[in-house]
């Protein structure tokens, strides 16, 4: 029944919009330079400005997960502020990881850059990095989005996530949703979408331009980013080598991955030496990797390692701020010098970088069908912690993905109504006071 009420919630959105979209987004446009706040609905816990979410007071294990109907809704502040109602939000590995209490430190100084002078707590922390949802409120310059619009984003770990009914970010951070994608299919790629690119483009040294014919290789490629980042760069041309258990082959080469290798085989090392040296080396996995992936890279031609296992934030959790930004610092500068001058090949680290625009294209490329959604498992609101359960037990083969709003077909055209009808009555009165 919820599967039926998404899909027909999705449709009236669709079909509203399509009525409206014109007249709607010229007419809420102006609106925002005469009132930029919207009323966001009319339930009780709405008027007196509580949502429901998943929290957590301590950092911990899953026990911390906590649900509560008593959350603050999140405001547009700013004048580039976008406010979502979340549908469908995903999980990643570093959920799990903050949940711990990694990168407490430098995100809560990312979050208050005044919280390195007092000791306040960070909590209570709304954890979860993807959304797909319906723009509800908007800041007086935003202009790439307008209440009513469905859209994607990637939220920044120094934000407060998705696991709740709304979140806040900037416009640049936000990107319509590819319209062949629902929010649930939607939400599970913005927050790896943004990853890989920015180790792939910004490390890498890779483009849609630059890719054809490189040779790339990619450990862990069974999990979110190496599932993008396999059809990413077939969309762009590359010969794409990807590392992982046998069981996942049929879903990596179904991707589009030229060759594959099961890294729990005792030959796979001897596999790998066999092969083609490769351009560029993706490493999700970490650990002992880098002291043999840096041999398969060919040598002095400008090849890169990228991995996206750094200890920058766990340096800083255990040496403090200072030291642990001064030991990263110099282990990064230690191993690139050392790989540079003795095989020309580049070592480097790769992090998510927010970036609305480049999940602009990368909606282009879903609805061409060049990328699809990779979702392994899907969980109701009702079961966050079995959907972190489901995601500590490792071997991911894609996403897991939580459905936080079951849509509602009368909010959703509640919402759109109240958007245009407002947009319409504000500008009417503009009019009539000019």
């Amino acid at each position: 029944m919820g599967s039926v009420r998404a899909m027909a919630s999705t449709r009236l959105l669709c079909l509203l919009n399509a009525r409206v979209a014109d007249s709607t987004k010229t007419l809420a446009r102006a609106c925002w330079s005469v009132c930029p706040r919207r009323h966001i609905g009319s339930s009780p816990s709405r008027l007196h400005g509580c949502m429901s979410a998943w929290v957590i007071d301590q950092y911990g294990t899953n026990g911390v997960l906590k649900y509560t109907e008593e959350v603050p809704v999140p405001t547009v502040s700013s004048p580039s502020e976008v406010m979502i109602k979340v549908h469908a939000a995903s999980l990643n590995p570093l959920d799990t990881s903050m949940r711990g209490g990694y990168g407490a430190k430098l995100l809560k100084l990312r979050r208050d850059p005044m919280s390195v002078m007092d000791s306040d707590s960070e909590f209570p922390l709304i954890l979860g990095r993807d959304v797909s949802g319906v723009v509800v409120d908007c800041g007086s310059e935003v202009t790439h989005v307008v209440p009513g619009d469905e859209v994607w984003a990637a939220v920044p770990p120094w934000k407060q996530g998705s696991l709740a009914e709304f979140v806040t970010l900037t416009e640049y951070e936000v990107s319509h949703k590819p319209k062949s994608l629902s929010h649930t299919e939607a939400a599970s790629i913005p927050y790896v979408a943004n990853t890989a690119l920015s180790a792939l483009v910004n490390a890498g040294g890779l483009c849609r331009d630059s890719s054809s014919n490189k040779r790339v290789l990619i450990t862990g490629g069974s999990g979110g980013v190496g599932t993008f980042s396999i059809q990413l760069l077939k969309a762009w041309g590359a010969h794409v080598t990807v590392t992982c258990s046998q069981n996942a082959e049929g879903l990596v080469r179904g991707l589009g991955a030229d060759e594959v290798v099961d890294y729990t085989a005792g030959d796979s090392l001897e596999q790998l030496e066999m092969m083609e040296r490769f351009d560029v080396i993706l490493d999700n996995v970490g650990g002992e990797t880098e002291q043999w992936a840096m041999g398969l890279l060919k040598p002095w031609s400008g090849a890169k390692y990228v991995t996206l296992v750094t200890p920058l934030l766990l340096n800083t959790d255990s040496l403090g701020l200072l030291d642990g930004m001064f030991q990263a610092g110099f282990s990064l500068q230690c191993k690139a010098i050392q790989n540079i001058m003795s095989t020309g090949v580049f070592y480097r680290w790769g992090f998510y970088a927010p970036d609305g625009p480049a999940l602009d294209e990368v909606s282009k490329l879903v609805d061409a069908g060049k990328i699809l959604p990779v979702v392994e498992a899907q969980f109701p609101f009702t079961q966050v912690p079995q959907a972190f359960q489901k995601l500590e037990n490792g071997h991911a083969r894609g996403k897991t993905v939580v459905r936080v709003a079951e849509e509602d077909d009368k909010w959703a055209e509640e919402l759109v109504q109240s958007a245009r009808s407002e947009s319409e009555q504000e500008v009417r009165e503009a009019a009539n006071l000019n």
